[in-house]
């Protein structure tokens, strides 16, 4: 079954369920972004919704909708999927003024209805493909809305977000009756702002928050975007045209650089262990790129002689094509160091039989094109070697430690 249908199943049972309990949620005080209340902001992140059209997309039983409209004075759309949730919020709070009720998918809604002021998600948009939902909530809300996702980040049993964008299988537990399967976009914060900025939003702030209780690993991502200007909330049609589309490329490098049996890797703001490295900028040589992009993250310094270029791999995000070129560092000077402004800090050396999980999936491919015998798992990516450096990928590396050479440089021959 496909993890949508999957998911829908799950939440028609779920409701059907609490319909028999005959449980209402009561609306809450403030709007609750996590299950544990008091923890986090209020629905001031949202901005000044007073007499804004606001979605709430997954509503489940509307209590939150019926707070924004009552507190607020927000004009809310509530859609939900389920069925059976739908009618727990309608047979509580059908006629609420400033709350409509809609049930269906939020995608089919969204194609059809006007834009919005703000849309928000509170545990329900990780049950949908982002591929499927995002374009949509792009053109179903106005330039500059904003839009609030709360999201599972680490789960009951620890497991953290997963760099790969896939499903996978979470439990949807309610007391007294068997956990219900589910298959869930459990990404990770840097993987989330990847999908919103390819389309077409701007993430402003990514908040993890706990309960409070050291005993729970749970913990729940509050990712804050705004849909960006320039383009038109919604386009009916869009004439053919004979012209090629305009050139474009993005393209990066990530480094390798040893320590003996260890690789130097940093950890992003958002959680990731990667590789140094970034985006080609206009003029420079992919060379001059890892040297630059070494000194600005780590304080390295090293010359364009002393960088190896391993080959190009490429990969794709939906239908946005990423080429990235790996390298080699052979000699350097200094000593890694977080450096003010930058978003990977904390550098340390890892031996290459102990990698850490969690890695950047461009690090990841970089480090298995050039030793494949690495034990990372990853999207696949392909792989093209320059000429003469297929080697590199089996061929022990010396401890460059073991003799230091007499001009200063840490050198790995």
């Amino acid at each position: 079954m496909a993890a949508e249908d999957l998911n829908a199943e799950a939440w028609l049972t779920y409701g059907r369920r609490q319909l028999a309990r005959a449980y209402v949620p009561p609306v809450p005080e403030r709007l609750e972004w996590t299950p544990w209340p008091g923890v986090g902001p209020g629905a001031e992140i949202l901005g000044d919704i007073t007499g804004k059209r606001v979605l709430d997309i997954g509503s489940g039983a509307g209590h939150h909708a019926v707070h924004l409209a009552r507190t607020h004075g927000a004009l809310v759309t509530a859609v939900e999927r389920s069925p059976t949730q739908a009618r727990r919020a309608t047979s509580t709070h059908a006629g609420t003024p400033g709350v409509r009720f809609v049930q269906g998918d939020v995608v089919d809604h969204l194609r059809d209805a006007e834009p919005y002021d703000a849309a928000y998600a509170i545990n329900s948009l990780a049950f949908t493909d982002p591929h499927r939902c995002l374009p949509v909530l792009r053109d179903g809300l106005r330039p500059g809305a904003p839009l609030v996702l709360s999201l599972l980040h680490t789960d009951l049993h620890g497991r953290g977000p997963s760099t790969a964008l896939a499903p996978r299988e979470e439990m949807i537990r309610l007391r007294d009756d068997p956990p219900l399967p589910t298959r869930m976009w459990v990404l990770a914060p840097q993987l989330w702002e990847d999908l919103l900025t390819e389309y077409g939003f701007r993430v402003e702030a990514v908040d993890l928050l706990r309960s409070g209780d050291e005993t729970n690993p749970v913990v729940q991502q509050l990712i804050r975007a705004r849909r960006l200007p320039g383009q038109p909330p919604r386009v009916s049609s869009r004439p053919r045209t004979a012209r090629p589309p305009v050139p474009h490329a993005a393209i990066g490098v990530g480094a390798i650089l040893l320590s003996g049996q260890a690789v130097l890797l940093g950890r992003h703001r958002r959680g990731t262990l990667e590789l140094p490295g970034g985006t080609v900028e206009a003029g420079e040589s992919l060379e001059e790129t890892v040297t630059r992009e070494l000194a600005e993250e780590t304080g390295l310094i090293a010359r364009t002689d002393d960088v190896t270029l391993l080959g190009t791999l490429v990969d794709h995000v939906g239908d946005v094509v990423r080429v990235t070129v790996g390298a080699l560092v052979t000699a350097w000077e200094g000593r890694p160091a977080t450096q003010p402004d930058e978003s990977v800090g904390d550098w340390a050396w890892y031996p290459l039989d102990q990698l850490p999980d969690g890695l950047f999936v461009c690090s990841a491919q970089i480090l298995t094109a050039w030793r494949p015998d690495l034990p990372i798992d990853h999207t696949p990516a392909h792989f093209s070697p320059y000429a003469g450096r297929t080697a590199c990928a089996t061929t022990p590396m010396p401890d460059p430690l073991a003799k230091e050479p007499h001009d200063g440089r840490h050198r790995h021959s």
